[in-house]
């Protein structure tokens, strides 16, 4: 029995879209976050629709653009741009790559290097993460983390 092309390519495309989808689940984004949280004793994440909801609609306005500009909503916030193949896990990882920047010593930053999305993922007070990625108009991909309570105090240590 032939299986039409159309049916063919149909079981592609779903095929397809589950390994993206797979690359991307919240599974994945608590398991960066975790693993980062886990290496100085922080407890983990606990995924939260309401902040998913809100990475979400922010990401959607960030759609056309891509811009790598901050909600200046009421959570904490970590953004990233990629190309559209990136995953949860490669995103999480930019910013856990700040770490070699973070002098725990003297809570800053090395030398005017990035470091507070690093500080945000393993912050001990933020509970909660949701995140969400769009494709913008340009091909690539923007993905925003949201944390509740939020985490970067000036002063504070984050962990």
């Amino acid at each position: 029995m032939d299986i039409p092309k159309l049916s063919l390519l149909s079981v592609c495309l779903m095929v397809a879209l589950q390994l993206a989808c797979a690359q991307n689940s919240p599974d994945d984004y608590l398991k960066a976050h975790n693993a980062g949280r886990a290496q100085v004793g922080v407890p983990p994440l606990a995924w939260s629709e309401t902040l998913v909801a809100y990475a979400e609609d922010y990401a959607k306005k960030r759609a056309g653009d891509c811009a790598m500009k901050h909600s200046d909503g009421p959570y904490g916030e970590n953004l990233a741009k990629g190309s559209w193949d990136v995953n949860a896990k490669e995103a999480v990882q930019m910013w856990l790559d700040e770490k070699k920047f973070y002098d725990e010593a003297t809570n800053t930053c090395i030398g005017g290097e990035p470091c507070l999305h690093y500080t945000q993922v393993v912050w001990r007070g933020s509970t909660h993460v949701g995140c969400a990625k769009v494709k913008c108009a340009n091909g690539w991909a923007f993905v925003s983390c949201n944390y509740d309570p939020p985490g970067n105090y000036v002063g504070e240590r984050p962990y």
